[in-house]
């Protein structure tokens, strides 16, 4: 059987609604950006529903998303908020609704049954929770998720192997690429190139582990004090983190900087980007660093552990093993010929596995089958799993 492929399967462009769970700053919204920006625009047709205005939603305008609807995206979903998604996917002729987070994948289900329209939700994180397994058997929609764990666990959970597939976060190597001219970060920071640098990227909660950094931070110090420290993001743990910062003595060698518009002025200017989230699926502040040419260090939970290739492209400590992840940072700065190593290698990795053209294409490839109705099941593509380093998803890989 010939493969699936857009062209083949409809000639007009395809409508999607996206209803996203949040429009703040993190990684699933900077995935969404990169995936609507490298949809193919003569192919699909993208209208977004958000729970309140941000820069986010101007972004997504400015992407050339023409409308953009708001409506609160509450876990037990509004009857104004499913009648909104309902008109709106009757309006523009929806074919195939995109959720994104458990409270989105509610909405979207309960609108997409009475529009008859078919739903997938993307998984952004490493479990596909209870909630989301109840809303995917009611609805009957189909998940993507972007790490092996969450794959497998939908499949451990029921879900059936044709309801399921595992498409990769990609990440644009045109804009993040290494750039050793790339010195805005220090020069903010007052932080000298040669002087080395380790870095956190990411929203200032408890999730993503800021304080896990710190306490890194604080372990470094006691072995090297010309090592610098910056956390680029913001969030509820701000105030306390800095209170912390200065418990420890270490507010002359750690720098906040808030949040970055260009984040890809950040990676070029670290030696080591620290990955210390207690929960990630494919993190998309990895795959930036890494494809920046960046050595990462990172605790093994989610997809982090199908990111780093260990020794080669940077070191793993295990779940919440902050001293472990200290070690690990001072071995790298100890050797700076494998931390060379390991930029180049970082930046092969990314190019040959994380980049979103080809990323985008699979997840399109499985829009597309919703919205046609086309028959892309076929049970050896499910085997993808034990085939070379990372899993391609089911239509991705499929056999002529």
């Amino acid at each position: 059987m010939k493969s699936l492929t857009i062209a083949s399967l409809h000639s007009s462009r395809i409508n999607v609604l996206e209803v996203i769970g949040n429009a703040g700053m993190g990684g699933m919204e900077n995935y969404i950006k990169t995936f609507i920006a490298n949809l193919p625009a003569d192919q699909f047709k993208v209208t977004c529903i958000c729970p309140y205005e941000s820069g986010f939603t101007s972004e997504l305008r400015d992407l050339g998303v023409e409308d953009v609807f708001i409506t609160p995206v509450e876990d037990d979903p509004m009857w104004r908020s499913i009648q909104l998604v309902s008109e709106v996917a009757r309006l523009h002729e929806i074919d195939v609704i995109h959720a994104h987070m458990p409270k989105a994948h509610a909405l979207a289900g309960i609108s997409g049954c009475l529009v008859q329209k078919p739903v997938v939700a993307t998984i952004h994180g490493m479990n596909v929770t209870s909630h989301e397994l109840g809303i995917t058997r009611s609805v009957n929609s189909h998940l993507i998720t972007n790490c092996q764990e969450a794959y497998t666990q939908a499949l451990a959970m029921g879900v059936p192997s044709e309801k399921v597939d595992l498409v990769r976060n990609g990440v644009d190597i045109e804009r993040f690429t290494p750039n050793p001219a790339a010195t805005e970060l220090r020069d903010a920071i007052n932080v000298p190139v040669g002087t080395p640098l380790v870095g956190f990227v990411g929203r200032l909660d408890s999730e993503k582990g800021p304080d896990i950094f710190l306490r890194l931070a604080e372990y470094v110090h006691r072995e090297r004090q010309d090592v610098h420290f910056v956390i680029v993001g913001d969030g509820v743990m701000g105030k306390s983190l800095k209170e912390m910062c200065v418990n420890m003595r270490l507010e002359h060698n750690v720098h906040f900087v808030g949040w970055w518009k260009n984040t890809a002025e950040i990676y070029p200017a670290l030696d080591i980007l620290a990955h210390t989230s207690r929960s990630d699926g494919t993190s998309m502040v990895l795959l930036e660093a890494m494809a920046c040419g960046c050595a990462t260090v990172g605790l093994a939970v989610g997809g982090v552990r199908e990111i780093i290739e260990t020794m080669r492209t940077g070191l793993i400590a295990g779940a919440g093993d902050w001293e472990g992840l200290a070690i690990k940072v001072l071995q790298l700065l100890e050797e700076p010929a494998l931390l060379q190593m390991m930029r180049t290698a970082a930046r092969t990795r990314v190019e040959q596995y994380f980049n979103v053209a080809a990323n985008t294409a699979g997840a399109a490839r499985v829009l597309m089958g919703l919205a046609t109705n086309a028959d892309f099941k076929n049970s050896s593509n499910r085997s993808s799993l034990s085939k070379g380093p990372i899993a391609r998803t089911s239509i991705e890989t499929r056999k002529n």
